[in-house]
């Protein structure tokens, strides 16, 4: 793998993780303007983020099979450059159904490229290496975190509030284009200039996949497990769903969603090629990253669900001053991700992870107790540092220990459990808030699911060198020289 090689797919990780952030963040500035224009209603308005959220929980997976089979560039290009087509459409979309059709039609783009960001990191980057790329993508979802309400914000004043969707065109465009483009090996330790010769192992195709491999063209006798496909889908949708739709009478959503998930199960058990290959779920390593991630989105988001009526209600603060007292976990997010990697290097990512979880706690009950600007500033930091650190500890967890030509499934596993978590911890921040108990209590449970992921973050491995999985990486061939 050449240096060109790992720049093009660190950027391209970096890019689409950065758009699929700031169109959330942007979306959620835009919609009170969104509402007035359109004359729409609030639940129409709602189903603009809740359309794009189930389409995305729904198919992350599945489409993390897809790039494990036929190339995650190629995924990431069809992602792109759908994701940049319906950001145009919805710009200039006549109606309110027009807009919640194109966020479904977004939802599916990002469950396409989002798995890929991951899984082009895991081909390009040999896995003790693979912590500092992952730490620049952290730092840049936290850049763009930081920055979506400030530039969603100038956006919808000066511009209206269609112009927050132009922006993710040129990206999008730009970043599709150079994924078709670039010609590379997909798998790592690989170069077009040192083709493996082996037996059974042929020339690699234009985009670089090995045929006779898992990730290449002859791997397609192995079924893509639709049925299993199905239904997870609906399990995740209606998991995502049902958080939104709970005020709904007679709403069914968690009990489809658990028919769906005993039903999957069972069909997983049965199929000779299970959508979740048992060498990826199985791990014990992979298992516990992805319950921490859980873990740690639930608690964060379910804080910020309480920090904002804090704020706002309870104290006051208008929405400028509110983002402003917010602001330092945005900023302790980003400083976070380049100091894990070293930290990751000397004590291993059981420590860190333990010890991130156990920032993240702390600044959760201290915004329970807080009551200045100073100790919620205290506050907001420690839930960006904590968080920040565990991003990039459990999601190098979870692409390293999962085998190289199953990148694309572990990828779409710990965008399924960034997406499911915060959905679960705002559902039940909203609920415990119902109680009329007043903002303490949730927090106070918050923290404790928090710390519930410090424990689950103790089945990690202790070093970052240590391998689970026990499948030896491919050797690198580039400097193998070629036959004569």
């Amino acid at each position: 793998m050449t240096p060109y090689h790992r720049a093009t797919a660190l950027a391209s990780s970096v890019a689409g993780a950065v758009i699929v952030a700031l169109d959330g963040t942007v979306l959620t500035v835009a919609q009170p303007t969104l509402q007035r224009d359109l004359d729409a209603s609030a639940a129409q308005v709602q189903w603009t983020s809740t359309g794009y959220l189930v389409a995305v929980a729904a198919l992350l997976v599945f489409a993390g099979r897809l790039g494990d089979r036929y190339g995650h560039r190629p995924l990431f290009a069809a992602g792109m450059l759908g994701f940049g087509a319906a950001s145009a459409g919805i710009a200039v979309a006549p109606g309110i159904g027009w807009v919640i059709g194109l966020r479904v039609a977004q939802g599916v783009c990002g469950a396409l490229l989002q798995p890929a960001t991951l899984g082009m990191v895991r081909t390009a980057f040999p896995p003790d290496r693979l912590a500092l790329p992952i730490a620049v993508r952290t730092g840049a979802i936290g850049l763009a975190a930081a920055a979506g309400p400030l530039v969603g914000g100038a956006l919808v004043t000066g511009l209206g509030w269609r112009s927050v969707f132009y922006v993710n065109v040129l990206p999008a465009a730009l970043f599709g284009v150079l994924a078709l483009a670039t010609r590379g090996p997909e798998r790592a330790g690989l170069s077009p200039a040192a083709e493996p010769e082996e037996p059974g192992v042929r020339a690699a195709t234009s985009m670089g996949r090995l045929e006779g491999s898992p990730a290449g063209p002859g791997h397609s006798a192995v079924p893509l497990d639709v049925p299993g496909a199905l239904l997870l889908a609906v399990a995740l949708g209606c998991a995502v769903q049902t958080p939104a739709a709970l005020p709904e009478p007679g709403w069914a959503g968690p009990l489809a969603a658990v028919v769906a998930c005993t039903a999957f199960v069972r069909h997983e058990r049965r199929t000779p090629s299970p959508l979740l290959p048992p060498d990826v779920i199985g791990s014990a390593a992979v298992g516990s990253a992805l319950a921490v991630l859980v873990a740690a989105s639930s608690a964060l988001f379910g804080a910020l669900f309480v920090g904002t009526y804090l704020l706002q209600g309870t104290l006051g603060l208008d929405p400028f001053h509110s983002a402003l007292l917010s602001l330092p976990l945005a900023v302790l997010m980003v400083l976070a991700a380049p100091v894990c990697p070293p930290l990751l290097r000397r004590v291993g990512a059981r420590r860190t992870t333990v010890g991130a979880m156990g920032l993240l706690a702390l600044g959760i009950l201290v915004l329970a107790r807080a009551s200045g600007a100073l100790a919620l500033g205290v506050g907001f930091a420690l839930l960006g540092a904590g968080f920040g650190t565990v991003m990039v500890a459990a999601t190098q967890v979870v692409v390293r220990e999962s085998p190289v030509e199953r990148a694309g499934v572990a990828g779409g596993l710990q965008q399924t459990a960034m997406n499911v978590g915060p959905a679960l911890g705002v559902a039940a921040a909203a609920t415990m808030r119902g109680l009329d108990r007043g903002d303490a209590l949730p927090l106070v449970v918050l923290a404790g699911v928090a710390v519930t992921g410090a424990v689950l973050g103790r089945a990690l491995p202790k070093r970052s060198g240590t391998v689970i999985t026990g499948r030896p990486e491919p050797r690198d061939r580039t400097r193998v020289p070629a036959r004569r």
